[in-house]
């Protein structure tokens, strides 16, 4: 039986391709493993027998393959994060957007060169809650070496993944959650790399530590890959200059605490000059909702020791912020600037396609096979509209690719629908090759009964400038605060519970782009959409699918 401490060593292979750059090369066999958590003896779904799967490190320029080998019971895919995909959109990895998913007993090749990026970006399986435990870092070091870090050369970069655990089967969970109508239950536990940590009933629980040299710097890449928590981050006796989020550089933002939606990263230096000892790292929710609604109220917890400090030396503990300390979370998300470099182009000036977009919760009659339905469930929606997954054997990007006709619409609307209720429907929204689109992201309260909270959207193929956001409804005259010399550049945006964000982008990389909420309980709810782009003149053109490309099953 394995503990959550144990890891399986992983090969890399690393091929000359040129005098720059290498294929990097991995082998993700998903299937089940083994585990003892919370004291329970468990099986999980993972990667290689890993929690968390495997680290990637690559270095920018670098093609990457991945062999994803599925022997587990279940279709999936495998996204990502954060990679841009350019003119390689067959391998983001969006079940059903952009490939239909790797059925039991198939594989599939992930190919693609990783280009313009440099940091902390994760990757993480896409289909239904299994990326609860099918998950890992992806680091992105510079072509030039640490010399290519715009802060000094850290003495050791540690990897800080934090999760969520269930005691079920996480599958069970998620179809219990659409029978009921109400959504996935709550987790048993956070993590940290896996682990839970000891301030939770079971007595021995596994626990991340690390031991670090006094006096030196340590950049910690942290991660959020939990499935449906923000959450709030901290070490004992130290603090942080935040110097990157979602692999793009920031100016540096000294703080004590981090602050991370589902599917943001990270980069933040920390320095080992507290007396040495053994100090508790601490993870728990930050919960923005407007109305009372259960959330996990564990605290995951792990030790940085200091080296020659014994094992048996009493530990601080940090003192976290209150769950809901949107003070302390709004001054953290709105606090970061963007870090230009050369080769940034800078703020696309010229805006092609403006957007609102509002999105929410509401309730509508249970459907006929939500047995354990009573009267209502949960929906959720972007300008009115409910995304549905195509059902046909196709992807949307197939789709669009070979012309199948009746499996997507074109008619997702540029702002909010005046009408009642929702629209079930596959709409995308079509802008051409190099458009630059803004989009306000509106938190909307559609049910006084669920009120509102943040939702961390992001986006597929494109990082996407945060010009300015806010609470309370976004009205035109704030355009005259947009930050158009030094804004975020991220991937995922933590919109603000009944605030608004704006994002501008480039598109630039011909596809299928999903745009969602990344707490994944809001995802099957129908809390996407999805930006349509044309090709380009040569060479920006969708290439043709892989031959060994998966096909879709009824």
């Amino acid at each position: 039986m394995a503990s959550a401490a144990m890891l399986v060593p992983l090969v890399l292979v690393l091929c000359t391709a040129a005098a720059s750059a290498a294929v990097v090369e991995h082998t993700f066999k998903v299937g089940g493993t083994k585990i003892t958590q919370l004291c329970m003896n468990s099986v999980i779904y993972t990667a290689n027998q890993q929690l968390p799967g495997p680290t990637i490190e690559v270095t920018e320029g670098d093609t990457l393959v991945v062999h994803a080998v599925n022997d587990s019971p279940y279709p999936l895919s495998l996204h990502w994060h954060g990679v841009y995909q350019l003119r390689s959109g067959w391998n983001d990895g969006a079940n059903k957007i952009t490939q239909c998913p790797i059925q039991p007993s198939g594989n599939f090749t992930y190919r693609f060169n990783i280009t313009g990026q440099e940091g902390t970006l994760w990757w993480h399986a896409h289909s239904s809650l299994l990326r609860a435990t099918i998950y890992g870092a992806l680091i992105i070091k510079p072509r030039n070496g640490p010399s290519g870090y715009p802060f000094p050369e850290p003495y050791e970069e540690i990897p800080i993944l934090l999760g969520e655990w269930w005691n079920r089967n996480v599958d069970d969970v998620e179809n219990d959650g659409y029978l009921t109508g109400l959504g996935p239950q709550i987790s048993d536990a956070l993590t940290i790399n896996g682990m839970p940590g000891d301030q939770n009933r079971c007595k021995g629980s596994a626990m991340y530590e690390v031991e670090v040299e006094y006096g030196k710097t340590c950049l910690l890449r942290i991660i959020n890959a939990a499935v449906n928590v923000e959450l709030f981050f901290k070490v004992a006796g130290h603090t942080f200059t935040v110097v990157a989020a979602d692999a793009s550089y920031t100016k540096p933002y000294a703080t004590d605490v981090i602050v991370i939606a589902p599917g943001q990263t990270v980069d933040a230096l920390m320095n080992t000059t507290a007396s040495p000892g053994r100090y508790y790292m601490a993870a728990h929710v930050f919960d923005s909702k407007t109305v009372a609604v259960p959330f996990d109220q564990s605290t995951a917890t792990g030790i940085v020791k200091y080296k020659g400090v014994p094992n048996y030396a009493p530990a601080a503990m940090p003192s976290l912020p209150p769950h809901d300390d949107v003070v302390t979370a709004g001054r953290f998300y709105w606090s970061l600037t963007g870090l230009a470099r050369p080769s940034d182009p800078g703020v696309p000036t010229t805006v092609d396609h403006n957007m609102v977009v509002t999105f929410g919760l509401d309730q509508a009659p249970c459907a006929p096979n939500q047995t354990k339905c009573s009267g209502f469930a949960l929906v959720a929606a972007m300008n009115r509209n409910s995304f549905q997954f195509p059902d046909q054997k196709v992807s949307l990007l197939e789709a669009l690719y070979k012309g199948v006709p009746g499996v997507y619409s074109e008619d997702f609307p540029d702002f909010p629908s005046p009408m009642q209720g929702f629209r079930k429907a596959t709409a995308v929204k079509k802008v051409k090759y190099n458009d630059v689109v803004e989009v306000v992201l509106q938190s909307e309260q559609y049910s006084s009964t669920l009120g509102t909270e943040n939702h961390p959207i992001h986006l597929h193929g494109f990082d996407f400038y945060l010009l300015a956001q806010g609470l309370g409804r976004f009205n035109p005259s704030m355009k005259s605060k947009y930050n158009l010399v030094d804004p975020q550049v991220r991937n995922t945006v933590a919109v603000p519970a009944g605030g608004w964000a704006v994002i501008r982008f480039m598109a630039n990389n011909p596809g299928m782009w999903f745009m969602h909420c990344h707490l994944d309980a809001h995802l099957p709810l129908g809390l996407a959409m999805v930006f349509e782009v044309l090709n380009g003149p040569a060479p920006n053109l969708l290439p043709p699918p892989p031959v060994d490309h998966p096909k879709c099953h009824g």
